[in-house]
């Protein structure tokens, strides 16, 4: 089997500022002050990864599970319409399909957020497994959300698996799950952060990897 498993926000959909913002008034709504940017450096974490960041153990562990259903519903009401694709995504995975390629979503957002990506995608009919943080205990930079992406590929030792992502944390939980990451630049992490991470190799954007197909890690040897 040859596959590619692909991170969503940042990498395939044009939401990472708009994530970021929701971040800073659900804490805001909580007395909490942040900077955007600082909000931002850590977007590709699920939020038991990145409230850490900006809260006491204390206070997540009284007030977490309370300010992410607030940012969750914030999002949805407030930002998710305002989600746009990268350009050349649906050519992309029409290209992977027709190379051979299986393909897999993982993402750190809930499964319903997953449902919704797609949707907005428009690639539900060439995606083969999707998982999201209701797979796992621990979100990326953890491997978790790989490795149940891997256990429902069914994969075996002898495939080929790459990820693409467009974050450090994609890059550091697909090595621990022994996977090879390809970085885009969409997402807004400097290269140097990707390369630093592992990526094997870094292309602009869903598009620019679409355009470069032969010359990239996914293309048959």
């Amino acid at each position: 089997m040859r596959a590619v498993i692909f991170d969503i926000d940042g990498t395939l959909l044009d939401s990472v500022d708009l994530h970021a913002r929701a971040w800073v008034e659900a804490f805001a709504h909580f007395g909490v002050e942040t900077e955007e940017r600082e909000v931002r450096s850590q977007i590709g974490k699920g939020g038991d990864e990145l409230m850490p960041v900006f809260l006491s153990r204390e206070r997540i562990e009284r007030e977490g599970e309370t300010i992410e259903s607030f940012r969750s519903d914030l999002f949805k009401r407030k930002y998710l319409s305002q989600v746009q694709p990268f350009p050349g995504v649906r050519a992309l995975f029409e290209k992977l399909r027709a190379e051979g390629l299986t393909i897999a979503l993982a993402s750190s957002g809930k499964r319903s957020e997953v449902e919704r990506y797609t949707d907005i995608l428009k690639i539900g009919d060439l995606v083969d497994v999707a998982t999201s943080s209701d797979d796992a205990d621990r979100s990326k930079p953890h491997p978790d959300i790989f490795e149940a992406a891997l256990k429902k590929l069914d994969s075996g030792s002898s495939d080929t698996i790459h990820v693409v992502g467009d974050t450090p944390y994609d890059a550091e939980a697909a090595g621990k799950a022994g996977l090879p990451t390809i970085g885009l630049l969409c997402g807004g992490f400097p290269e140097a952060d990707l390369s630093a991470a592992g990526c094997i190799a870094i292309f602009r954007d869903p598009q620019d990897l679409l355009d470069g197909f032969a010359q990239s890690p996914l293309a048959r040897r």
